[in-house]
């Protein structure tokens, strides 16, 4: 609490003034990354590392705890440029200010640094690092492709594990560098080849431990990408537990060591065996029981016949037999007794629908059709030459030819057309007369016009 000063001022106590700027600073700002200078560096039995990072102009006191102070992968010293990631607090105690390390590395490391982690969030970005789309490792791998240094310790260790573990492996060295400029085009082309090859249920790309620049080819975009499109699942065992790379996020699986990934890829021969004596245990167990529930069910059906007594039984099967052909043989009697009654049936109405008889039936018919057929068109034509009788009459009434028979006659010009006004012809004019009984040649004299 604050106390009240002079003149009702509120006044604070030391320590209450340096939590009030140790909420501050830690308010104020986030985790931060400083470069500079090592100088006073101490680490006492406890663990944890004291020191101060100056530049030319300035220092400012850093402390990093055994936590974080275990994973170093360098033995800092006096003099030494360093990169840290660190938050500013203040040491209420002594109300001095400090760093409080989360990370240090080399300066040297600093710009690699940023450019992975640059790469790293560019690649995350793109989902070459969500889990949805890693490969499920086989549950027993046959053929193992280890993508390694042939010279270094760390195929042997490999070697050694899986030898110890499950001797049945078959393990393939595929050697590529893993140091230099080189390196990362040379395990892309392995790694590719391969691909190609689909010889292996798994492929290991390892190496042992070193510093961000060591391990740099394995940051290679390149390579990330080729490990993210291959089809048979990658694992990556890379440095030591505290290195990650790029590899490692974008492969199937991670392992901490060349070592404890072929822990991870095989099982122990010996706790295999112990589970498959268990299993043979278990299943001998049941094998037994099921032959002594068979047993018994045998001898419980054994115990039915005899009760049941065969012989009885056979003889009522043997004589509902005979009475099922008795039986049979009956009905096999009626139905042949049916079959002739129906059939003596149809041979009488087959006869009496003999083809012969139905032809002469049909011949007769014919004939009486065809004489009916006869008289029916006599009697048509006499009446239709009646009508035609009466109609030529009737015609010849109307007809030209009737009105010249009473003294009339027909004037045709030379053209043929008939004359029927005086003003259709003139004088000298030649005219055919059509009379009812052969015709005249004229010549007209003269015209007397219409008059009558």
């Amino acid at each position: 609490m604050s106390a009240i000063g002079p003149a009702g001022r509120p006044t604070l106590r030391p320590h209450q003034l340096n939590t009030l700027a140790r909420d501050l600073l830690e308010g104020s700002f986030p985790s931060i990354w400083v470069e500079g200078e090592l100088s006073g560096v101490a680490r006492p039995a406890s663990g944890h590392l004291y020191f101060t990072l100056k530049d030319e102009r300035a220092q400012v006191r850093c402390a990093m705890f055994k936590m974080k102070a275990q994973y170093l992968r360098f033995q800092p010293r006096d003099g030494m440029q360093v990169l840290v990631r660190a938050k500013l607090t203040l040491y209420e105690p002594r109300g001095d200010y400090q760093l409080v390390l989360e990370h240090m590395e080399e300066a040297g490391e600093g710009a690699l640094r940023r450019a992975f982690e640059a790469l790293k969030a560019k690649l995350e970005a793109e989902g070459l690092f969500a889990v949805g789309r890693k490969r499920p490792l086989p549950r027993f791998v046959r053929r193992l492709g280890i993508l390694t240094s042939p010279s270094g310790a760390v195929i042997r260790d490999i070697q050694s594990v899986l030898s110890r573990r499950w001797p049945t492996l078959e393990v393939e060295l595929l050697p590529v560098p893993v140091q230099g400029a080189t390196a990362a085009p040379a395990i892309i082309q392995t790694l590719r080849a391969a691909f190609a090859a689909r010889r292996h249920d798994v492929l290991l790309l390892a190496r042992g431990g070193g510093s961000l620049e060591d391990l740099w080819c394995f940051n290679d975009e390149a390579l990330v990408r080729a490990i993210a499109e291959s089809p048979v699942p990658v694992v990556s065992a890379v440095g030591h537990e505290v290195d990650f790379t790029l590899a490692d996020f974008v492969a199937d699986l991670r392992a901490p060591t060349p070592s404890a990934a072929a822990e991870l890829l095989v099982p122990d021969r010996g706790e295999m065996l112990a589970r498959v004596e268990h299993l043979q245990s278990r299943l001998q167990r049941r094998m037994s029981q099921a032959l002594d529930r068979a047993r018994q069910r045998a001898d419980h059906a054994g115990l039915r016949l005899q009760a049941e007594r065969p012989q009885r039984r056979l003889d009522r099967g043997r004589d509902r037999a005979e009475s099922l052909r008795v039986r049979l043989a009956a009905a096999l009697a009626g139905r042949l007794a049916r079959e002739r009654s129906g059939l003596a049936t149809i041979s009488k109405r087959l006869e009496q629908q003999a083809p012969a008889l139905r032809l002469q039936r049909f011949r007769q018919r014919l004939a009486l059709l065809g004489a009916r057929q006869d008289t029916a068109l006599r009697r048509g034509l006499q009446a239709r030459l009646g009508l035609l009788r009466e109609l030529g009459r009737g015609l010849h009434a109307v007809s030209p030819l009737g009105t010249l028979g009473r003294g009339y006659a027909i004037l045709q010009r030379e053209d043929g057309h008939a004359v029927r006004r005086a003003g259709e012809v003139t004088a000298g004019d030649t005219l055919h007369a059509r009379l009812a009984e052969g015709g005249l040649r004229l010549r007209v004299e003269s015209n007397d016009g219409d008059a009558p």
